[in-house]
């Protein structure tokens, strides 16, 4: 089977994971010729370039390609994209990300490939834009729609967003949920006193983590204003944040205006291979963001055996479950946050016995393995479907 992936950057997320890693099993599992097709990996995020060029995937990257709309490097990256295909004359085309996925769909319909598949790893409309852009994104996602033959969400609760915005029919949409190297995870506690000591912290202090990108909608300011409250009925309590981004130098004022700069470590981007370690450092990791498709440190907490305390949005309830490995809170809920972190910081073998049960329960649902394989049986499907 000849697959080409296209994605916009091939950044340090789990979007970027997902895709790679399907492109390697594609390659390795199934001996397919595949195509990584990226725009170039801006932002302080990281780049998972090198991981794939070290993986043997074939990579093409479209410097025109970029995040923001931009009409004369769109025209361009179209222009590129079509002659890539027509060239490379795939089987299946699949796309992830807005601006990737709308070109890329557009390009494959037109050249009429025979299966055309695009991932949702988060809704590009949500509650806090304006109306306008709301509108707007909501009609490029409807007319993209009508040009792929399936719609792979990683989580139901996107599908549900995809049929109540009248994107796509509930039959177009697939769940897959986002797969991970798994083992990783569950070998993560032998380094748990070194990454420990890393920060300063001894056996004491309970690690409250959190990992997600400093940008907007992250929600780390929900954690900062739960933080006093917290500490007031836990002063062993530590918080650790993991990530990088543009709202960096803010958040370490209000850190610092706090008073909370002994209790807060901040390690900025770290290699994708220490995220494990890193968890197997925390007792408990929180999740804030406002938007997520379903954010991949949610099950890679529950592979270490660590509960979760997450806003209750888009995927969240599907693998945060209460009383069973997590807590829900409403988003924006500061004192819910608080009270859900105080009552486990407090409660050793309560978090022993909702981590472990998570750990059950996402130790085969997430693996890259399983996720690659159902995105493969889905591409055979599709084509035997369209050669009728």
């Amino acid at each position: 089977m000849r697959v080409v992936h296209i994605i916009t950057r091939l950044i340090l997320g789990g979007a970027q994971e997902n895709t790679l890693l399907t492109c390697e099993d594609l390659l390795r599992q199934y001996g397919d010729q595949v195509l990584l097709v990226t725009g170039p990996p801006e932002g302080p995020e990281g780049s998972l370039v090198e991981r794939a060029r070290a993986g043997g995937v074939p990579m093409l990257l479209l410097p025109s390609l970029c995040r923001p709309i931009h009409p004369w490097r769109d025209v361009v990256s179209y222009l590129a994209l079509r002659q890539i295909i027509r060239r490379f004359r795939p089987d299946v085309v699949h796309t992830h990300s807005a601006k990737a996925g709308l070109l890329g769909r557009a390009v494959a319909w037109q050249l009429r490939t025979p299966a055309i598949v695009h991932t949702v790893h988060g809704a590009p409309f949500h509650p806090y834009q304006s109306g306008l852009a709301r509108w707007f994104f909501q009609a490029c996602e409807r007319w993209a729609a009508r040009r792929c033959h399936r719609l792979v969400c990683v989580a139901d609760a996107l599908a549900d967003q995809l049929v109540q915005a009248n994107v796509a029919p509930r039959e177009k949409c697939r769940t897959v949920y986002s797969g991970m190297e798994v083992e990783p995870f569950l070998e993560a506690d032998p380094f748990r006193a070194e990454y420990r000591a890393r920060l300063g912290w001894g056996p004491e202090h309970i690690v409250v983590g959190k990992i997600a990108r400093l940008f907007y909608l992250k929600g780390h300011e929900y954690l900062l204003a739960a933080a006093p409250k917290i500490l007031a009925h836990n002063p062993q309590v530590r918080f650790l944040l993991i990530g990088d981004g543009i709202l960096r130098p803010n958040i370490e004022q209000q850190i610092r205006q706090a008073g909370l700069a002994d209790y807060f470590r901040l390690v900025g981007l770290v290699p994708p291979e220490e995220i494990p370690r890193w968890i197997g450092a925390m007792d408990i990791l929180v999740h804030g963001s406002l938007r997520e498709g379903l954010a991949r440190a949610l099950p890679q907490a529950l592979l270490v055996g660590r509960p979760v305390v997450s806003f209750d949005i888009d995927g969240a309830r599907e693998v945060v479950l209460p009383d069973q490995t997590g807590y829900l809170v409403r988003p924006k809920d500061v004192e819910g946050l608080a009270g859900a972190v105080v009552r486990l910081a407090g409660d050793p073998e309560l978090r022993a016995r909702l981590g472990e049960e998570g750990r059950r329960r996402c130790v085969e649902q997430f693996r890259h393995e399983r996720m690659t394989d159902q995105l493969r049986a889905l591409y055979e499907e599709l084509l035997r479907a369209n050669s009728t």
